[in-house]
């Protein structure tokens, strides 16, 4: 073989490989595909400098990796907002109507699945990237080029980024479960965890040996001049992308509810798992005139399929406790399937809500789960009682640690502070990303440390060994090393996060970041009175703040020694067209409420809930509603977003 035959021999296995991985109509039989295949694999072993970038003896094999790097997105991977029925979808497109009227819907499958964002450059795949926090994933290069639908090379020359869904057909993933309960191995809960966890191999070759598919749903960075997402789509699905089993371009809101309902009606069709249906608007130029939130695009949302409803008995009720104390009734049920997931739990929320559903263990009921929310108990069916079930008595003392519980009547709590169960609850809060923060430390982990005795308070992590992580199965000296270094991490962390990590209750991240503003390091001190001051902060959350540092102050003032943490210095405040004004923001800001209020009051201006003739000044985003309308009532300044940007730009101010 020379390299002209070496080159179309290549070209020949791609298009094979496509029509049978992808478009299911195979070309070639498999003895034909082999052949030809080690054909190609001799002439690259004789010639390795001359082996070529889409060659599909690439997509197998690779070194075994100990961890995946972590890496950067081009351009953010946005979340999308959820809408759950017709009216949350007219009111979004009430939203974009006051932006322009004439538009066009763009409408796709939404896939459950993993996301990916692949980056090619050159028409080479350069890095495949996990979604991640949006801004950071992690690259799974060598496994990603073992899925046979995503093309190693592509005719596109420039930077741009590929992004969709990672996927494992309904079919293939049933199988991969019967295979792995033969090998004695955990099932997978659902299609997208088994699309995940292949994506995560650590041995590329595992990888390949799972049928992922990979379904296009948008671009990242990208030079495409086209004007309409519609457009860019189909030049990407020209590349070589596999294009979902429907799409609709269309300007009628109409036809978007049609075609909502025919997906419902063809979802169970359809051989991937499948959620909802994503309405994008069409125009590039007016969705970057719309925007985005703090979370998501304003052009876009999934319109999520309803809740899968299915009928159940309940074996027994567990109690769980939570960081806080408080104790939470959990139903057993008989394991049911319900899209997908095999679920064996539902919460009851709490005891007056057994109560008043009259829920009682041996009862069918009626469960339901949408998407990703906690499965629940929506109704008894009271008609196929036997006599036989039992009501759940409230109980009178913990079951972790078995003291006397408080009853607050929907609430019973274990005022315990070792109580076994909080305390581990709170180290893994502790540790968790809207706290400390301290990569490395998961629950499993919290888990384990704190079951050897290494740990037994929040203050204990701090004094963690390498040598005695080392003692532990499953840690090796290179992630015994992190870990110990992921803590160290944490000397200097901002003071509300400190604030934060302590778990108290009702005392979360917002709260947190207003006591730090307040009071800084004297929080501990503060008064009832000076508490009450701070906007938002009610009686419960004053008592229980308090409660919390009377009790624990000495464990708060130890980690503060061992964190010195850092907290903005409140400074004077200097004459500013601001000081002393008082504002009410209203709308949806594409900044953070918080951070915008934070902001105005460092310039000394108050923020209030309400427009009356003393407010100064509106400052209103998307979806202004009656405080807008009282704003032009009474003749007060009203700033869109835009023109506060302007305010604060003329008058030297900066946010």
């Amino acid at each position: 073989m020379n390299n002209e035959e070496y080159r179309k021999s290549i070209e020949k296995l791609n298009a094979w490989a496509y029509a049978y991985y992808v478009l299911d109509t195979p070309l070639a039989t498999d003895d034909e595909y082999d052949r030809l295949y080690h054909q190609a694999l001799d002439y690259e072993a004789q010639n390795p400098s001359l082996v070529d970038v889409s060659s599909p003896t690439l997509r197998v094999g690779g070194e075994v990796l100990d961890g995946f790097e972590k890496a950067s997105h081009l351009s953010r991977m946005w979340s999308m907002e959820d809408v759950f029925n017709e009216q949350d979808l007219d009111d979004w497109c009430g939203r974009v109507y006051k932006t322009k009227r004439d538009f066009t819907f763009y409408c796709e499958p939404k896939f459950d699945g993993a996301s990916l964002n692949l980056i090619y450059e050159e028409g080479v795949l350069k890095q495949a990237i996990t979604r991640g926090n949006g801004t950071l994933g992690e690259d799974v290069t060598n496994n990603i080029k073992t899925v046979r639908s995503i093309p190693l090379s592509i005719d596109y020359k420039g930077v741009i980024e590929v992004r969709g869904e990672v996927l494992i057909k309904k079919l293939d993933f049933e199988k991969l479960n019967k295979e792995r309960e033969q090998n004695g191995e955990p099932s997978f809960a659902n299609p997208r965890n088994a699309a995940a966890g292949s994506l995560r191999q650590l041995d590329p070759s595992v990888t390949a040996g799972r049928k992922l598919i990979f379904y296009t749903w948008g671009v990242g960075r990208n030079s495409l001049d086209m004007p309409t997402l519609s457009q860019k789509m189909d030049f990407i699905y020209s590349l070589g992308f596999l294009s979902p089993p429907m799409r609709v371009v269309t300007k009628d809101i109409g036809e978007v509810h049609k075609l909502y309902q025919s997906f419902i009606e063809k979802r169970d069709e359809i051989p991937m798992m499948m959620d909802g249906m994503v309405v994008k608007v069409d125009e590039s130029a007016l969705q970057e005139e719309l925007g985005y939130t703090v979370k998501y695009p304003r052009w876009q949302v999934a319109f999520k399929f309803p809740a899968h409803e299915k009928s159940t008995q309940i074996l027994s009720i567990s109690l769980q406790v939570g960081r806080t104390g408080v104790v939470t009734p959990v139903a057993n049920v008989q394991p049911v399937d319900i899209d997908g997931v095999t679920v064996e739990r539902a919460t009851l929320h709490n005891f007056d809500e057994i109560e008043r559903k009259d829920i009682r263990v041996g009862d069918f009921v009626t469960i339901i789960r949408s998407g990703d929310v906690i499965p629940k108990i929506i109704q008894v069916q009271s008609s196929k009682r036997t006599g036989a079930e039992q009501p759940l008595l409230r109980p009178a003392l913990c079951p972790i640690c078995q003291s006397e519980l408080l009853d607050e009547g929907a609430l019973i709590k274990c005022q315990n502070l070792t109580c076994d169960a909080r305390v581990e609850a709170s180290l893994i809060f502790f540790a968790s990303r809207q706290a400390l923060d301290i990569e490395g430390l998961g629950k499993e982990i919290v888990r384990t440390i704190y079951r050897a005795s290494l740990v037994k308070s929040i203050v204990d992590v701090f004094a963690l060994k390498e040598e005695q992580l080392l003692t532990l199965e499953g840690f090796q000296e290179r992630k015994a090393k992190k870990l110990v270094k992921a803590i160290a991490d944490t000397k200097n962390s901002e003071l509300w996060r400190v604030i934060c990590a302590l778990g108290i209750e009702h005392i979360g991240e917002v709260a947190s970041k207003k006591l730090e503003r307040t009071f800084g390091l004297d929080f501990m001190s503060a008064t009832s009175e000076a508490l009450s001051q701070i906007d938002g902060f009610g009686v419960q959350m004053v008592a229980s703040f308090q409660e919390f540092v009377r009790v624990n102050s000495d464990l708060i003032k130890k980690l503060l020694e061992i964190i010195e943490p850092t907290y903005a210095a409140k400074k004077e405040i200097t004459d500013n067209p601001l000081k002393g004004k008082s504002i009410v923001l209203t709308g949806s800001l594409s900044r953070s409420r918080d951070e915008v209020k934070a902001a105005l009051e460092g310039f000394g201006a108050k923020i209030t809930s309400s427009v009356s003739k003393k407010t100064d000044m509106v400052i209103y985003g998307e979806d202004a509603g009656s405080k807008y309308d009282k704003a032009l009532e009474l003749g007060v300044k009203l700033l869109d977003e835009s023109g506060f940007e302007r305010f604060l730009k003329d008058n030297a101010l900066v946010i």
